[in-house]
């Protein structure tokens, strides 16, 4: 990491316990779960076929749920920007989301205790329904 990009890392006396996270705000989109697929290993049919999604009694195509934490790490990586400060990730999937729907993503920091930060965050489609749910992230500042 070079000295400019040390320097704009996220410090611990720049975080508040309440302090709101830029939110991130995703459409999905097939070929990013084809794109997706591909580079999980999860060729799962159900994230790129829609007859294939329909014949398991889905409504269609729905997304990983990795792939929505993906989309949450992301917001989360940016917060502290820094990837490698991102120290413990972990979330409830709890609720489908297919192409063509936004998944917006929100946290917040829940407490700060030395360098480890904690944060708190969820995601939501465009009807305000919880696809990302009781999501947790540890940080590691400097």
């Amino acid at each position: 990491m070079s000295r400019e990009e040390m320097s704009r890392r996220l410090r611990v006396t720049e975080v508040t316990p309440g302090q709101k996270l830029d939110q991130v705000v995703h459409t999905v989109q097939r070929a990013g779960l084809v794109r997706y697929a591909g580079a999980s290993g999860d060729l799962n049919p159900i994230h790129w076929n829609d007859e294939w999604a329909r014949s398991v009694g889905l409504p269609g195509v729905i997304a990983h749920g990795m792939f929505s934490m993906a989309v949450a790490a992301r917001m989360i990586s940016a917060f502290a920007r820094d990837p490698a400060a991102v120290k413990r990730l972990r979330a409830r999937f709890s609720s489908m989301i297919q192409p063509g729907q936004t998944l917006t993503v929100s946290g917040e920091v829940v407490s700060v205790d030395g360098r480890r930060v904690s944060v708190r965050f969820w995601g939501e489609d465009e009807s305000g329904n919880r696809v990302v749910s009781k999501g947790e992230a540890e940080l590691e500042l400097a």
